[in-house]
């Protein structure tokens, strides 16, 4: 495989994807790259809208695609955000000020809360084909709390919130490498290069 679609118009995404995929040698191109619109995500789990994602980006753009379907699960919010997170707040402006609204809601939600823990997931889904019979699915947990004020500047979504354990830092305050290494994407994405590498696919 050396060419496939990113079915996402995320930048941080597109961003973190490419780094990581770099020593494997495949370009990643997006789908809006391409002309193609997103695809509806109306499921209740991340492996189900990562699916649909794949197999939209990869039926109309005739090349392998990857998906990635992630979010933030908060403990005292029952899973919340979840698969909302992208939206939790609200689909108006663009992403930065949907960035800000989501991180204001939730500190607000979490207003005098002992328990803080969250944890980040990310679902990839990777097909050959829009009709590939046998998708390579990874996954990527991690672990960490919610701050009680946002800080840093890097990463994107709910980073600046996202305490790292042992660090002492949020998301936001690592360096692109060193949430790489780290990060729920970094991780289901390593599990996806060894799964590509194990079965003599990529």
């Amino acid at each position: 495989m050396k060419r496939l679609v990113l079915a996402s118009n995320n930048p941080g995404k597109l961003k973190e994807i490419r780094a990581l995929l770099a020593p494997l040698a495949i370009e990643v191109v997006t789908q809006a790259e391409l002309g193609i619109g997103e695809a509806e995500e109306p499921h209740h789990s991340f492996l189900e809208n990562a699916l649909a994602k794949a197999r939209h980006a990869s039926a109309a753009a005739g090349l392998p695609a990857l998906a990635d379907d992630s979010g933030l699960c908060v403990d005292a919010l029952a899973g919340e955000p979840g698969v909302h997170s992208a939206y939790y707040a609200g689909r108006d402006g663009g992403r930065e000020a949907r960035d800000a609204r989501n991180n204001a809601r939730l500190l607000e939600a979490l207003q005098g809360a002992a328990d803080r823990r969250a944890h980040y997931c990310c679902v990839l889904v990777l097909l050959h084909s829009a009709n590939d019979p046998q998708p390579i699915v990874a996954e990527g947990i991690w672990h960490g709390e919610i701050a009680h004020a946002a800080r840093g500047g890097g990463g994107f979504g709910y980073d600046p919130l996202f305490l790292v354990p042992g660090t002492g830092r949020t998301a936001a305050e690592l360096t692109a490498e060193e949430k790489n290494r780290v990060s729920h994407r970094g991780r289901a994405l390593a599990a996806l290069i060894a799964r590509l590498r194990n079965e003599n696919r990529a």
